[in-house]
């Protein structure tokens, strides 16, 4: 009983003492919540908007094409290169020899001056995520389709925020974000694919979570696979769209 008695007696002396002290210890100075280390790193921008900053990988200068790019048919990109310029042509699309996983991609595109087609058929092409996840291209200037299939939507999951396209043959500037998917297993997303893009320096998708793949047929969610890093896509899709400058950042 004595014992207890002491115990008792030192708990609350000593919690007198610690609530005594306790204004003192939470009292804050600026330096407690200053974080010095590790020193962020220092890139060097482009002198102008689009200019490659010194962190990107070029993927495109205008030239050597082959150098980062190969055709998904066989080895060689079988586009069109001239005046610093990329062309599709009916050889099928090409990819890039390296693979991504987070990143921050920049990429310019031209939909043909001379106005053929409706709908998808005019100036169509895309840009895609491990080969996998659809950025859509086409000439939507004065050129109605589907919502969830323009330029700048994630092709049938998002529609873009608004329509930013330009006259046709005139250049455009896809600035994308993408987040990597984390997988829970097999077939299930533990983090979703994430996207953001700028079309033209206009934000029209907001970090949207895909539900899956890209499909012209079907709901994406069904056809999850998992997968690691991708290379990057771009579609032949029968039209000639060219492209230039394209550049990216590992995040």
């Amino acid at each position: 009983m004595k014992r207890n008695l002491l115990f008792i007696l030192f708990f609350v002396f000593s919690f007198t003492l610690i609530a005594q002290e306790v204004p003192e210890l939470m009292e804050m100075k600026p330096e407690m919540t200053e974080l010095w280390e590790p020193e962020v790193p220092v890139v060097t921008p482009g002198a102008k908007y689009g200019n490659a900053p010194s962190d990107a990988i070029i993927l495109f200068d205008g030239t050597n094409l082959a150098e980062e790019w190969e055709g998904d048919r066989d080895s060689i990109p079988h586009w069109v290169v001239e005046d610093s310029i990329v062309t599709a042509t009916r050889g099928g699309g090409i990819r890039t020899k390296r693979q991504f996983g987070d990143c921050q991609l920049h990429i310019e595109w031209r939909s043909p001056a001379e106005v053929k087609g409706t709908s998808q058929g005019r100036g169509n092409s895309g840009v895609f995520f491990h080969e996998k996840y659809e950025v859509q291209v086409l000439d939507n200037y004065e050129n109605r389709t589907y919502r969830n299939g323009q330029a700048g939507s994630l092709y049938k999951q998002y529609a873009p925020l608004v329509n930013v396209c330009k006259e046709p043959g005139e250049w455009q500037t896809y600035d994308i974000i993408f987040n990597a998917p984390i997988f829970k297993d097999e077939n299930t997303f533990l983090v979703p694919p994430r996207v953001t893009v700028l079309h033209n320096g206009v934000l029209v998708q907001n970090a949207v979570e895909l539900r899956g793949p890209t499909e012209y047929i079907g709901v994406p969610e069904y056809t999850v696979k998992k997968h690691g890093k991708g290379s990057i896509y771009l579609q032949d899709h029968g039209n000639p769209v060219s492209y230039r400058n394209i550049w990216i950042r590992e995040l």
